[in-house]
């Protein structure tokens, strides 16, 4: 049998709703994924552990449930821990080391990575320094775990493709990566500027270490509304790119679990599709 193009994981906001809500609670993640969704991969945010902190008994009931339940740990997505990129080097510092915590927890569980942002401020070149020296030293730490430290087009300049290329040249380190989002390409909340997600994709696709599937809205068919999922895996496969895909609901007009179920169905039919003419 042919190895599959990719897998399909679960990223732990496509049921932000729920968990903020209390119907859900974050221990059960694992569990939900694969009993609900048939899914044996996880990757979580770093907003939904008790506390925002990753306590050791907490990781150790993590690491028993995706054990009973057959579930790999990929990643744990870290916000709020301070600017990689802030242009106050001490407030850049105690950012980077905010960040050690999360490294370490990702090691508990068996992660790959970690997921961070770029924030910074100032001119276009000067964030591109900012956050390449914040990134490096991260990930130089990183490597003392073994553990990536990958960035998401995730708001600002951060959503600017050829900006976050930019800084992946600079840091120029292996665990240093990026996580394409299909959706995350708002440069400007307030006049809603959009970069171009096909061309942006296709710029962090050499630097992946992780791929988000954002969608919001399906037509009928299936199809979600905002990406052309057919041209938007064509771009991740062409790069060369075999790893875990993972959903990230994140609409309101139907529940979160009839959107990642429609989500799930939508990247198995591409790529049923992509293996018949692979």
């Amino acid at each position: 049998m042919k190895p599959k193009l990719f897998d399909i994981s679960l990223a732990q906001w496509s049921l932000h709703r729920a968990l903020q809500g209390g119907y859900v609670q974050s221990v059960d993640f694992p569990r939900i994924t694969k009993e609900q969704f048939g899914i044996d991969a996880v990757e979580y945010v770093n907003s939904f552990f008790p506390e925002r902190k990753p306590e050791p008994n907490f990781l150790n009931e993590l690491k028993t449930r995706c054990n009973d339940y057959g579930v790999s740990s990929l990643l744990i997505m870290c916000d709020g821990e301070g600017h990689l990129g802030d242009p106050d080097s001490g407030a850049r510092t105690r950012a980077i080391e905010n960040h050690y915590k999360w490294i370490d927890a990702a090691v508990e569980l068996g992660c790959h990575s970690i997921r961070v942002n770029a924030q910074s401020s100032g001119t276009y070149e000067e964030q591109q320094k900012l956050a390449s020296d914040g990134l490096r030293r991260l990930t130089e730490f990183g490597d003392t775990r073994k553990i990536n430290v990958i960035v998401e087009n995730h708001g600002g300049l951060s959503s600017n493709g050829a900006w976050l290329a930019g800084v992946m040249n600079l840091v120029d380190l292996p665990r240093c990566g990026t996580l394409p989002d299909f959706g995350n390409f708002i440069l400007d909340w307030s006049t809603r500027e959009m970069y171009d997600r096909y061309l942006g994709v296709a710029e962090l696709m050499p630097f992946a270490k992780a791929v988000s599937a954002k969608s919001h809205d399906f037509d009928t068919e299936g199809n979600e509304l905002h990406t052309d999922y057919v041209k938007m895996i064509g771009i991740v496969l062409d790069a060369g790119y075999r790893g875990w895909i993972g959903i990230e609901y994140e609409g309101g007009k139907i529940g979160e679990f009839e959107g990642i179920i429609r989500t799930k169905d939508l990247l198995e039919k591409v790529r049923a599709s992509k293996e018949v003419t692979a």
